[in-house]
């Protein structure tokens, strides 16, 4: 790291001081009559945003060029990949060996390229929930931003170009951005693992033959094998409700069953009874004088 960059952490972080401790007051106020209390977490993360924001715009504008800052010999580096090339230069020209790679100036200048915009990809993923595309498109806008305005000398404040416009730091400063963004997924995936495991519910074990077979931990995020305990049971995501459904079956077939059984039953005391009137109807006829033969 060069005494340059060090100077900008160094005014970056005074500038968070002097940024956070105006703003801190105000915020607890707000929070106090919104919600009746101050919120810690929401201080917390407004606290690691300002600082974020103020190391950053101090690493990319700072230091500014003073009067005996000499101009530069190139303000455009279009050369896709050329930090390659640049550190087997620096290499050569001070004698490293090849294992010191990682401790030239030019490696550090494009690992903090790639750290600058990962607390970006970081929140697009957490907070702002975007996609992967997306978030490499955020992080490569905002570099893209960064470099116009180094290249116009902070849009003609400064007096002249003090930094290069260089398309490696694109690069870096987008892949940054996807490697935060593969950290907040991956962020979620291992507390959605860990909410799963705790999703377990505890249910006794049916008795048979008067011996209790205690209880079992049944997890309904997990797929689970037959198990002999549970008897008959399908191997799906809820074995017990699946266990309940086919007994619930079993149970419906057999009212079923009596139901038709029930009305097979009324239907032939109908008929009997039906049968049983008209014979008596047919024997009164008979036993009539009025219709009896003279």
């Amino acid at each position: 790291m060069t005494h340059a960059q060090v100077t900008a952490l160094q005014y970056g972080l005074l500038a968070f001081l002097a940024v956070w401790g105006t703003l801190v007051i105000p915020q607890a106020i707000v929070q106090h009559a919104r919600h009746g209390r101050v919120r810690p977490k929401g201080l917390l993360a407004s606290a690691v945003f300002t600082l974020y924001a103020c190391l950053g715009l101090a690493v990319v504008l700072l230091p500014l060029p003073g009067p005996g800052t000499q101009r530069l010999s190139q303000t455009v580096q279009l050369v896709p990949f050329q930090w390659v090339a640049d550190i087997g230069t620096e290499m050569g020209k001070h004698g490293m060996a090849g294992w010191q790679a990682l401790s030239t100036q030019t490696f550090q200048q494009l690992a903090m390229n790639v750290v600058l915009l990962v607390p970006l990809g970081v929140v697009a993923g957490l907070t702002w929930k975007q996609g992967f595309v997306r978030t490499a498109a955020i992080g490569f806008a905002v570099s893209l931003a960064v470099e116009l305005t180094q290249v116009t000398a902070n849009f003609g404040t400064a007096p002249f170009v003090y930094r290069i416009f260089d398309v490696d730091d694109l690069l870096a400063n987008t892949t940054g951005a996807a490697l935060g963004w593969v950290l907040a997924a991956l962020y979620l995936t291992l507390r959605a693992g860990a909410n799963a495991k705790t999703s377990t519910v505890e249910l006794p074990l049916p008795n048979r033959g008067g011996q209790s077979r205690g209880r079992e931990w049944i997890d309904f995020a997990q797929p689970r094998q037959p198990s002999p305990a549970l008897g008959r049971v399908a191997a799906s995501r809820t074995p017990v409700l699946a266990q309940h459904q086919e007994r619930g079956g079993r149970e419906h077939r057999q009212h079923q069953g009596y139901d038709q059984a029930k009305l097979h039953h009324a239907t032939s005391t109908r008929r009997c009874a039906s049968d049983h009137t008209g014979y008596a109807f047919r024997g009164d006829l008979a036993n009539s004088p009025k219709y009896q033969w003279s």
